[in-house]
């Protein structure tokens, strides 16, 4: 018998479960792969969130209608192809370093919120960006002016401004522990 099996440790008719161990890791090489993987997705994604800002300010403040049709069309390319699988591959990327390393999906702070971060703006992309430059590229095709500049603004500010956030935090890694990566680390030590 192994020491957690003698009888003066277990309570009468409640058989002891066993303690689970560590979460499984990657090996160097896979996550060396998975942090290059997510840190090319990133920077991808940002990149183009600064080129859909550059096109939307165009659009916003250029007189020409052609150049104005030839931006919003530029940001619906972008946006409809691009934009999505990247922030998916961000996503999953993130999810697979953080569930197969140390840091854990919500053992620190700076992960977690880089979670909830990324996945509000994959949402937003999908159901404001995208929307936003769809109406804005009717209304123009349509011979029309563009009809609010917030459309092709709004997106690119906010999701700039959240992997801006995003990237500092990776760097820093601020705010420690939460509650759970606490128990967890007593739990294994």
């Amino acid at each position: 018998m192994s020491d957690v099996d003698t009888p003066t440790e277990q309570k009468p008719g409640k058989p002891r479960k066993p303690r689970p161990g560590p979460p499984p890791r990657l090996g160097r090489p896979a996550r060396r792969a998975a942090l290059a993987l997510h840190v090319i997705a990133s920077a991808g994604w940002l990149g183009l969130t600064l080129g859909l800002l550059a096109l939307g300010i165009t659009a916003a403040t250029t007189g020409s209608a052609g150049t104005v049709e030839a931006s919003v069309r530029a940001m619906k390319l972008f946006a409809d192809w691009l934009l999505l699988p990247v922030a998916f591959l961000t996503l999953l990327s993130g999810l697979l370093l953080s569930l197969g390393t140390k840091w854990g999906l919500a053992r620190y702070r700076w992960v977690y919120t880089k979670f909830w971060l990324t996945l509000a703006t994959t949402t937003a992309t999908v159901f404001a960006l995208r929307p936003g430059v769809n109406s804005a590229v009717t209304a123009v095709a349509a011979g029309g002016p563009l009809p609010d500049a917030g459309d092709v603004l709004f997106g690119p500010v906010v999701s700039l401004s959240a992997y801006v956030f995003m990237t500092v935090i990776s760097v820093l890694k601020p705010w420690g522990k939460t509650r759970r990566g606490r128990r967890m680390a007593k739990a294994f030590a």
